[in-house]
Protein backbone atom coordinates (compact mmCIF):
# COMPACT_ATOMS: atom_id res chain seq x y z
CA UNK A 1 0.00 0.00 0.00
CA UNK A 2 1.33 3.47 -0.92
CA UNK A 3 1.69 6.16 1.74
CA UNK A 4 -1.17 8.16 0.18
CA UNK A 5 -3.46 5.11 0.28
CA UNK A 6 -2.33 4.42 3.88
CA UNK A 7 -3.32 7.97 4.94
CA UNK A 8 -6.73 7.61 3.21
CA UNK A 9 -7.24 4.28 4.98
CA UNK A 10 -6.28 5.87 8.31
CA UNK A 11 -8.91 8.62 7.85
CA UNK A 12 -11.67 6.02 7.32
CA UNK A 13 -10.58 3.87 10.27
CA UNK A 14 -10.11 6.92 12.52
CA UNK A 15 -13.74 7.97 11.96
CA UNK A 16 -14.90 4.43 12.82
CA UNK A 17 -12.60 4.43 15.86
CA UNK A 18 -14.10 7.65 17.22
CA UNK A 19 -17.64 6.25 16.78
CA UNK A 20 -16.62 3.03 18.54
CA UNK A 21 -15.12 4.94 21.50
CA UNK A 22 -18.18 7.24 21.49
CA UNK A 23 -20.37 4.24 22.39
CA UNK A 24 -18.86 4.32 25.89
CA UNK A 25 -17.24 7.76 26.29
CA UNK A 26 -19.80 10.57 26.07
CA UNK A 27 -18.25 13.92 25.15
CA UNK A 28 -14.55 14.46 26.03
CA UNK A 29 -13.82 14.61 22.28
CA UNK A 30 -10.64 16.65 22.75
CA UNK A 31 -9.25 14.21 25.32
CA UNK A 32 -10.02 11.22 23.06
CA UNK A 33 -8.53 12.98 20.02
CA UNK A 34 -5.28 14.01 21.74
CA UNK A 35 -4.87 10.58 23.39
CA UNK A 36 -5.19 8.87 20.00
CA UNK A 37 -2.82 11.35 18.31
CA UNK A 38 -0.31 10.66 21.08
CA UNK A 39 -0.49 6.89 20.45
CA UNK A 40 -0.15 7.38 16.67
CA UNK A 41 2.97 9.49 17.31
CA UNK A 42 4.46 7.01 19.79
CA UNK A 43 4.18 9.54 22.64
CA UNK A 44 2.71 9.59 26.16
CA UNK A 45 -0.07 11.68 27.72
CA UNK A 46 -0.86 13.19 31.10
CA UNK A 47 -4.58 13.44 31.91
CA UNK A 48 -5.56 16.08 34.45
CA UNK A 49 -9.10 16.12 35.83
CA UNK A 50 -11.18 15.81 38.98
CA UNK A 51 -12.41 12.35 40.06
CA UNK A 52 -15.34 10.82 38.19
CA UNK A 53 -14.60 12.17 34.72
CA UNK A 54 -14.03 8.65 33.28
CA UNK A 55 -10.24 8.90 32.97
CA UNK A 56 -9.76 5.17 33.65
CA UNK A 57 -12.73 4.23 31.46
CA UNK A 58 -11.31 6.39 28.66
CA UNK A 59 -7.97 4.53 28.67
CA UNK A 60 -9.64 1.13 28.96
CA UNK A 61 -12.00 1.90 26.05
CA UNK A 62 -9.17 3.18 23.84
CA UNK A 63 -7.10 0.05 24.52
CA UNK A 64 -10.08 -2.18 23.63
CA UNK A 65 -10.81 -0.28 20.41
CA UNK A 66 -7.14 -0.41 19.38
CA UNK A 67 -6.81 -4.12 20.21
CA UNK A 68 -3.96 -3.50 22.67
CA UNK A 69 -3.06 -4.98 26.07
CA UNK A 70 -3.83 -2.73 29.02
CA UNK A 71 -2.53 -2.59 32.60
CA UNK A 72 -3.49 -0.19 35.36
CA UNK A 73 -0.99 0.77 38.07
CA UNK A 74 -2.43 2.57 41.09
CA UNK A 75 0.30 4.90 42.34
CA UNK A 76 0.41 5.13 46.13
CA UNK A 77 2.99 6.52 48.62
CA UNK A 78 4.28 3.00 49.40
CA UNK A 79 4.64 1.86 45.76
CA UNK A 80 8.18 0.63 44.97
CA UNK A 81 9.98 0.65 41.58
CA UNK A 82 9.95 -3.18 41.58
CA UNK A 83 6.13 -3.07 41.84
CA UNK A 84 6.14 -1.40 38.40
CA UNK A 85 9.11 -2.93 36.61
CA UNK A 86 9.22 -6.43 38.09
CA UNK A 87 11.89 -8.23 40.14
CA UNK A 88 14.19 -11.23 40.20
CA UNK A 89 13.36 -14.21 42.42
CA UNK A 90 15.07 -17.52 43.13
CA UNK A 91 13.23 -20.37 41.42
CA UNK A 92 13.13 -24.01 42.58
CA UNK A 93 16.46 -24.71 40.80
CA UNK A 94 18.17 -21.95 42.85
CA UNK A 95 18.54 -19.76 39.75
CA UNK A 96 17.39 -16.16 39.46
CA UNK A 97 14.25 -15.75 37.40
CA UNK A 98 12.81 -12.40 36.29
CA UNK A 99 9.11 -11.86 36.99
CA UNK A 100 7.76 -9.13 34.74
CA UNK A 101 5.91 -6.22 36.34
CA UNK A 102 2.78 -4.49 35.00
CA UNK A 103 4.93 -2.14 32.86
CA UNK A 104 5.15 -4.98 30.31
CA UNK A 105 1.99 -4.08 28.40
CA UNK A 106 1.02 -1.93 25.41
CA UNK A 107 -0.97 0.69 27.31
CA UNK A 108 -0.17 1.61 30.91
CA UNK A 109 -2.54 3.68 33.01
CA UNK A 110 -0.41 5.31 35.71
CA UNK A 111 -3.27 6.33 38.00
CA UNK A 112 -2.63 9.33 40.27
CA UNK A 113 1.05 9.38 39.38
CA UNK A 114 1.75 12.32 41.70
CA UNK A 115 0.83 10.27 44.80
CA UNK A 116 4.07 8.23 44.70
CA UNK A 117 7.57 9.40 45.73
CA UNK A 118 10.08 10.64 43.09
CA UNK A 119 12.12 7.39 43.25
CA UNK A 120 9.13 5.40 41.98
CA UNK A 121 8.11 8.11 39.49
CA UNK A 122 11.64 7.91 38.07
CA UNK A 123 11.19 4.16 37.47
CA UNK A 124 8.90 5.12 34.60
CA UNK A 125 11.47 7.44 32.97
CA UNK A 126 13.62 4.82 31.21
CA UNK A 127 10.56 2.85 30.11
CA UNK A 128 8.91 5.96 28.64
CA UNK A 129 12.00 7.21 26.85
CA UNK A 130 13.89 4.05 25.90
CA UNK A 131 10.99 1.56 25.63
CA UNK A 132 13.05 -0.77 27.84
CA UNK A 133 13.85 -1.42 31.51
CA UNK A 134 17.04 -2.45 33.29
CA UNK A 135 16.77 -4.80 36.26
CA UNK A 136 19.87 -6.08 38.11
CA UNK A 137 22.05 -5.22 35.12
CA UNK A 138 19.82 -7.03 32.61
CA UNK A 139 18.14 -5.13 29.79
CA UNK A 140 14.55 -6.00 28.85
CA UNK A 141 12.80 -4.57 25.78
CA UNK A 142 9.13 -3.61 26.11
CA UNK A 143 6.56 -4.75 23.56
CA UNK A 144 5.64 -2.14 20.96
CA UNK A 145 3.55 -0.07 20.78
CA UNK A 146 4.12 1.21 24.32
CA UNK A 147 2.10 4.10 25.66
CA UNK A 148 1.86 5.59 29.17
CA UNK A 149 -1.24 7.55 30.07
CA UNK A 150 -0.82 9.04 33.52
CA UNK A 151 -3.59 10.74 35.49
CA UNK A 152 -3.27 13.33 38.17
CA UNK A 153 -5.85 15.04 40.31
CA UNK A 154 -5.71 18.87 40.23
CA UNK A 155 -7.26 19.20 43.70
CA UNK A 156 -6.38 17.15 46.82
CA UNK A 157 -2.78 18.34 46.88
CA UNK A 158 -2.05 16.89 50.34
CA UNK A 159 0.24 13.87 50.27
CA UNK A 160 1.30 14.41 46.67
CA UNK A 161 4.74 14.68 45.04
CA UNK A 162 4.60 17.09 42.07
CA UNK A 163 6.18 15.65 38.93
CA UNK A 164 9.61 17.18 38.23
CA UNK A 165 10.04 19.15 34.99
CA UNK A 166 12.27 16.40 33.51
CA UNK A 167 9.47 13.87 33.88
CA UNK A 168 6.73 16.25 32.72
CA UNK A 169 8.78 16.84 29.56
CA UNK A 170 8.53 13.10 28.77
CA UNK A 171 4.80 13.51 28.23
CA UNK A 172 3.87 14.59 24.73
CA UNK A 173 0.46 15.98 25.73
CA UNK A 174 -1.01 17.36 28.93
CA UNK A 175 -4.77 16.95 28.52
CA UNK A 176 -7.27 18.73 30.75
CA UNK A 177 -10.63 17.02 31.21
CA UNK A 178 -13.56 19.34 31.84
CA UNK A 179 -16.94 18.58 33.38
CA UNK A 180 -19.47 17.32 30.81
CA UNK A 181 -22.19 19.64 29.52
CA UNK A 182 -25.74 19.25 30.92
CA UNK A 183 -26.85 17.21 27.88
CA UNK A 184 -23.74 15.00 28.01
CA UNK A 185 -24.18 14.34 31.73
CA UNK A 186 -27.84 13.38 31.19
CA UNK A 187 -26.69 10.88 28.53
CA UNK A 188 -23.93 9.52 30.82
CA UNK A 189 -26.44 8.93 33.63
CA UNK A 190 -28.91 7.22 31.27
CA UNK A 191 -26.19 4.94 29.86
CA UNK A 192 -24.61 3.96 33.17
CA UNK A 193 -27.64 3.30 35.37
CA UNK A 194 -29.07 0.39 33.41
CA UNK A 195 -27.92 -3.18 32.86
CA UNK A 196 -27.18 -2.52 29.16
CA UNK A 197 -23.44 -2.63 28.52
CA UNK A 198 -21.95 -1.25 25.33
CA UNK A 199 -19.36 -3.56 23.77
CA UNK A 200 -16.41 -1.89 22.06
CA UNK A 201 -15.17 -3.67 18.95
CA UNK A 202 -11.45 -3.88 18.23
CA UNK A 203 -10.59 -2.06 14.98
CA UNK A 204 -6.78 -2.30 15.05
CA UNK A 205 -4.02 -4.52 16.40
CA UNK A 206 -0.52 -3.86 17.79
CA UNK A 207 1.18 -4.40 14.40
CA UNK A 208 -1.13 -1.91 12.66
CA UNK A 209 -0.50 0.75 15.33
CA UNK A 210 3.29 0.38 14.84
CA UNK A 211 2.76 0.75 11.05
CA UNK A 212 0.74 3.94 11.64
CA UNK A 213 3.56 5.31 13.84
CA UNK A 214 6.02 4.67 10.99
CA UNK A 215 3.63 6.28 8.47
CA UNK A 216 3.31 9.46 10.60
CA UNK A 217 7.10 9.86 10.65
CA UNK A 218 7.27 9.52 6.84
CA UNK A 219 4.85 12.41 6.23
CA UNK A 220 6.74 15.36 4.68
CA UNK A 221 6.67 18.81 6.31
CA UNK A 222 7.36 22.14 4.58
CA UNK A 223 10.26 24.19 5.96
CA UNK A 224 8.01 27.14 6.82
CA UNK A 225 5.86 24.87 9.06
CA UNK A 226 8.96 23.55 10.90
CA UNK A 227 10.24 27.12 11.30
CA UNK A 228 6.84 28.23 12.61
CA UNK A 229 6.82 25.42 15.22
CA UNK A 230 10.39 26.17 16.37
CA UNK A 231 9.60 29.91 16.42
CA UNK A 232 6.48 29.29 18.50
CA UNK A 233 8.46 27.33 21.09
CA UNK A 234 11.17 30.03 21.06
CA UNK A 235 8.55 32.67 21.90
CA UNK A 236 7.77 30.84 25.19
CA UNK A 237 11.30 31.53 26.48
CA UNK A 238 11.33 34.84 28.39
CA UNK A 239 15.03 35.51 27.68
CA UNK A 240 14.64 34.94 23.92
CA UNK A 241 14.67 37.85 21.46
CA UNK A 242 11.37 36.49 20.06
CA UNK A 243 9.58 36.51 23.43
CA UNK A 244 6.49 38.72 23.60
CA UNK A 245 5.87 41.25 26.39
CA UNK A 246 3.27 38.87 27.87
CA UNK A 247 5.85 36.05 28.07
CA UNK A 248 8.54 38.31 29.58
CA UNK A 249 6.07 39.53 32.19
CA UNK A 250 4.42 36.24 33.21
CA UNK A 251 6.72 33.31 32.34
CA UNK A 252 9.70 32.01 34.36
CA UNK A 253 10.75 29.14 32.08
CA UNK A 254 9.89 28.31 28.49
CA UNK A 255 9.66 25.03 26.60
CA UNK A 256 12.72 23.06 25.42
CA UNK A 257 13.60 21.47 22.05
CA UNK A 258 11.49 18.35 22.78
CA UNK A 259 8.42 20.60 22.49
CA UNK A 260 9.42 21.56 18.91
CA UNK A 261 9.86 17.90 17.98
CA UNK A 262 6.50 16.98 19.49
CA UNK A 263 4.73 19.89 17.77
CA UNK A 264 5.82 18.65 14.35
CA UNK A 265 5.06 14.98 15.07
CA UNK A 266 1.60 15.81 16.45
CA UNK A 267 0.90 18.19 13.55
CA UNK A 268 1.74 15.34 11.14
CA UNK A 269 -0.68 13.01 12.95
CA UNK A 270 -3.39 15.69 13.10
CA UNK A 271 -3.02 16.30 9.37
CA UNK A 272 -3.10 12.55 8.57
CA UNK A 273 -6.32 11.81 10.50
CA UNK A 274 -7.99 14.71 8.68
CA UNK A 275 -6.94 13.44 5.25
CA UNK A 276 -4.07 15.86 4.60
CA UNK A 277 -0.80 14.54 3.22
CA UNK A 278 1.33 17.27 4.82
CA UNK A 279 0.69 19.44 7.90
CA UNK A 280 0.25 23.21 7.75
CA UNK A 281 0.49 25.95 10.39
CA UNK A 282 -3.14 25.33 11.47
CA UNK A 283 -2.19 21.75 12.39
CA UNK A 284 0.64 23.06 14.59
CA UNK A 285 -1.75 25.50 16.30
CA UNK A 286 -4.34 22.73 16.81
CA UNK A 287 -1.94 20.73 19.00
CA UNK A 288 0.12 23.56 20.53
CA UNK A 289 -1.77 24.13 23.81
CA UNK A 290 -1.66 20.53 25.18
CA UNK A 291 1.97 20.16 24.05
CA UNK A 292 3.25 23.43 25.54
CA UNK A 293 1.06 23.93 28.63
CA UNK A 294 3.04 21.57 30.93
CA UNK A 295 6.42 22.76 29.62
CA UNK A 296 5.92 26.45 30.34
CA UNK A 297 6.23 27.66 33.95
CA UNK A 298 4.39 30.85 34.88
CA UNK A 299 5.53 33.18 37.69
CA UNK A 300 3.83 34.47 40.83
CA UNK A 301 2.62 37.58 38.99
CA UNK A 302 0.62 35.44 36.54
CA UNK A 303 -0.83 33.48 39.49
CA UNK A 304 -1.81 36.67 41.30
CA UNK A 305 -3.47 38.19 38.22
CA UNK A 306 -5.25 34.98 37.23
CA UNK A 307 -3.46 34.65 33.88
CA UNK A 308 -3.54 31.06 32.59
CA UNK A 309 -0.84 29.23 30.63
CA UNK A 310 -3.38 28.51 27.86
CA UNK A 311 -4.10 32.24 27.42
CA UNK A 312 -0.39 32.98 27.11
CA UNK A 313 0.18 30.17 24.58
CA UNK A 314 -2.79 31.13 22.37
CA UNK A 315 -1.61 34.76 22.40
CA UNK A 316 1.58 33.57 20.63
CA UNK A 317 -0.38 32.39 17.56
Amino acid sequence: MSDVAAVNNLVTKYEKLQKEIGKVIIGQKEAVNFSLLSIFCGGHSLLIGVPGLAKTLLVNTISDALGLNFNRIQFTPDLMPSDILGSEILDETRKFKFIKGPIFSNIILADEINRTPPKTQAALLEAMQERSVTIAGHHYKLDLPFFVLATQNPIEQEGTYPLPEAQLDRFMFSINLDYPSFEEEVEVVKNTTTSNEQKVNSLFNAKEIVEIQKLIRKIPVADNVVEYAVGLVGKTRPKSDKATDLVKKYIDWGAGPRASQNLILAAKANAAVHGKYSPDIEDVQAVAVPILSHRVVKNYKAEAEGITINEIITSLF
